[in-house]
Order: structure tokens, then sequence, then C-alpha cells
């Protein structure tokens, strides 16, 4: 039953691989289209934050060290410093809090 499993979760990711590269060149040329494909994964991105930051315990919101690092990883975007500057400030911060 594994096995079905993975072959068809390749099988589909495949597919869906293929159906992307089966798209006309026309289409993809459209600036609404190519807007669309600039943004959609920044807003997964975003989504995938929020979701990680955002603990749930029993239905109740936690916020807890990860949030703080996410704070301090905003004032560093915001300050323009470079991205691994921002990963690496907003992971130590969360360690410390956590050390704390």
């Amino acid at each position: 039953m594994t096995w079905v499993a993975i072959l068809a979760a390749g099988a589909g990711c495949y597919l869906l691989k293929l159906a992307g590269l089966s798209v006309p060149a026309r289409v993809l040329d459209r600036p609404l289209v190519a807007r669309v494909a600039d943004l959609v994964p920044v807003a997964l991105l975003a989504a995938l934050v929020a979701v990680q930051v955002v603990a749930t315990d029993d239905g109740r919101l936690v916020l807890d060290a990860r949030a703080l690092g996410l704070a301090v990883a905003v004032v560093l975007l915001l300050a323009r410093t470079p991205f691994l500057v921002v990963v690496f400030g907003a992971a130590l911060c969360a360690a410390l809090v956590r050390l704390l």
C-alpha cells in the first residue's frame, strides 16, 4: 500500500510538472499571468511562515520564541540587511529567547 501511494504521488508530481511545461508561451506572455506567477511563491512562503510561527495548542494560539524571531527578521529585512544575516539573526534571537 505504501509503494502505491509513493508511485501515485510521484506520477502526480510528474504530471503537474508536465502540465506547467505544456502551457503555451502566448499565455505566459500576458502581463496578468506573469504578475500572478511572480506573486504566488511569495504568498505561499508567507502562508508557510505564518503557520509555522503561530503554533496551536489545544485550539489556542501560542506565541513563543518563533514570533520574536520573526519580528527580528522583519526588522532586519526593513533595514535591508543581507538574507543570510536575516536568517541567522532570527535564529539567534529565537535561540536566545528559548535559552532564557
